[in-house]
């Protein structure tokens, strides 16, 4: 793999992680993603395009609006070097562009998702659903469209039935996010994804409680823990089930 491919891919990632920050902050206020163009939420100024480059401009502008001289949030510069860091991994793990285009997906999805749970502890159906079509459109192409559809389906009821029977411990979000991560990576993906999440997210709510950052009955988001699952199945998935059932 070249330097110039690698840094390629982290151009890529940064430049969609400026979107994802726009998802984030515009689709939990049912905004449009396309218009008006990106604006300082403190003074409203539109943000001009050489203050709008990935990671750059945050450090041109010293972490400030350029009208106003408000703080602009870690959070930005954050995302957007967590999706470049995540679409290079991609690029090395995976062979081919088809291959990549669908883990680059899953993965800006699952940094969308995660943040918008973090915030608002809440899944929006116009993220979860049209990621669930776009999952089994890649797995069509990629020859694998039943073990997909199955593996949605099965997620979906496991984390469902888990709904039902904790009443109120996980959400409806969360039986679409298991979805639309079993529509990306079938099986055996799946199943190591599910195990890795809730694995993470058994020991974050531990951390918490034990941290006292979190009561028992503080609702804690699930959705970051299945997130950071999906990760683990979509890298090591295979490696990790050649493993267990050799």
């Amino acid at each position: 793999m070249s330097s110039s491919a690698l840094i390629l891919a982290g151009v890529v990632g940064a430049v969609l992680g400026r979107f994802a920050n726009v998802v984030i902050h515009r689709v939990t206020q049912r905004e449009s993603i396309v218009s008006p163009p990106s604006r300082c939420p403190r003074c409203g100024t539109p943000i001009r395009p050489l203050d709008n480059i990935p990671l750059v401009s945050f450090l041109l502008l010293r972490g400030r609006c350029r009208r106003c001289r408000e703080p602009i949030s870690w959070r930005y510069p954050l995302v957007e070097a967590l999706m470049a860091a995540l679409a290079v991994a991609v690029v090395v793990a995976f062979p081919d562009w088809l291959s990549r285009l669908a883990a680059l997906a899953l993965v800006f999805l699952l940094v969308v998702i995660t943040f918008i749970d973090l915030d608002h502890q809440l899944i929006p159906d116009r993220i979860s659903l049209p990621g669930i079509a776009v999952g089994l459109v890649f797995a069509a192409l990629l020859g694998r469209a039943v073990p997909s559809l199955l593996s949605a389906l099965g997620a979906g009821a496991l984390i469902a039935t888990i709904v039902i029977v904790s009443r109120g411990g996980m959400g409806g979000g969360d039986v679409k996010l298991a979805a639309l991560m079993g529509a990306f990576l079938g099986w055996p993906g799946i199943a190591v994804a599910l195990f890795s999440g809730f694995m993470v997210g058994g020991l974050v709510g531990m951390t918490l409680l034990a941290l006292r950052l979190r009561g028992r009955k503080d609702p804690i988001p699930f959705g970051p823990a299945l997130a950071a699952g999906a990760l683990v199945g979509l890298f090591w998935g295979e490696a990790i089930a050649r493993w267990y059932w050799p």
